[in-house]
């Protein structure tokens, strides 16, 4: 990863780190939790060696970007504003978007707000409809009850240093380790109680073979030096998301040309109504511009590194015809 090229540039009011490779039109590339820049790195080298200026950040409160310490400075608006800073920063009016997980729905929220500054958007695992428009403080059988579970677990998970604390009382390898090789289907649930065996139960004793303890330790050295506040603070927006975003109730993404991908077995793409949703019309009623799903079988939440190459190529085939 030598080749790859490393700087900070100040974007609304933080200072953000950023990897890049490459020449040409730019692909910007925004991860999850618990991810960093790192997570693109495959697709960094594929796609700069095809002609493109391939940039990844780390998002705010991720890795050696700043990471504020009050909660509400971590709404869907600080973060787009974050990402439109940083696309004026590269001295271009639209970029190719590639985002994944939390970095996913930070990209729905930018074709909804900005999309006169996407190109196209490659979604990996998270679609449209659950984190947009809706109430997560209702009691319905939908992603945000599956994720959340009843109203004590969602206290205890918006509660400020809770979490962290639980988190904090397990090897930050280990707890590393069980997250990205988890294969357990959906809901995807934070486990009550002490952090024990978190998302997998079934975490490997080996590592996978599209992991290797070097990448692993790149995580853990950097989750080791932020803690995981910055990302959890992500989640501890989403009822002032609903609530700021209430203006763009009901509306969808029609200006951005749009494929998706994700894993046959991805605890989103897994949880309930989503293959539905998906499949059945829902998605692409609010996504009119949605183009083109694909499901890779076999592969779980993760998909950008588990099938790194796989990927890379669909993203590539779907963003040179613009």
């Amino acid at each position: 990863m030598e080749s790859i090229e490393h700087r900070t540039v100040e974007v609304n009011g933080i200072k953000m780190h950023v990897a890049e490779k490459g020449e040409g039109a730019v692909v910007l590339f925004l991860h999850g939790f618990p991810e960093l820049w790192y997570s693109w790195r495959h697709q960094i080298l594929a796609l700069s060696s095809l002609g493109y200026r391939a940039v990844a950040p780390d998002l705010r409160g991720y890795g050696d970007t700043e990471a504020p310490s009050t909660v509400n400075s971590y709404t869907c608006f600080h973060l787009v504003g974050d990402i439109i800073a940083l696309i004026d920063s590269l001295g271009v009016d639209k970029v190719f978007l590639v985002a994944h997980d939390w970095g996913a729905i930070i990209g729905w929220y930018l074709c909804l707000f900005r999309p006169d500054r996407i190109k196209a958007y490659v979604c990996l695992s998270v679609p449209f409809r659950p984190f947009l428009g809706r109430n997560p403080k209702q009691k319905t059988v939908d992603f945000f009850h599956s994720l959340y579970g009843d109203d004590y677990y969602i206290c205890r998970f918006q509660e400020p240093g809770k979490m962290e604390a639980e988190m904090a009382g397990v090897d930050t390898a280990y707890l590393m380790k069980n997250i990205l090789t988890t294969r357990k289907t959906g809901p995807p649930t934070f486990p009550k109680g002490e952090y024990g065996t978190g998302f997998n139960p079934g975490t490997p004793d080996t590592l996978p073979s599209w992991i290797s303890q070097e990448d692993l330790d790149y995580y853990v050295t950097k989750f080791n030096k932020t803690g995981f506040s910055g990302g959890l603070n992500y989640y501890r927006n989403l009822n002032l998301n609903w609530e700021l975003t209430a203006p763009w109730t009901g509306a969808g993404i029609v200006d951005v040309p749009v494929k998706f991908i994700t894993g046959g077995v991805d605890l989103v793409y897994t949880s309930p109504g989503m293959k539905e949703y998906i499949h059945n019309g829902g998605f692409k009623k609010d996504v009119p511009t949605l183009e083109e799903v694909v499901v890779q079988e076999g592969v779980a939440h993760f998909n950008n590194q588990e099938a790194a190459e796989d990927v890379s190529n669909h993203i590539y085939d779907f963003i040179k015809k613009f």
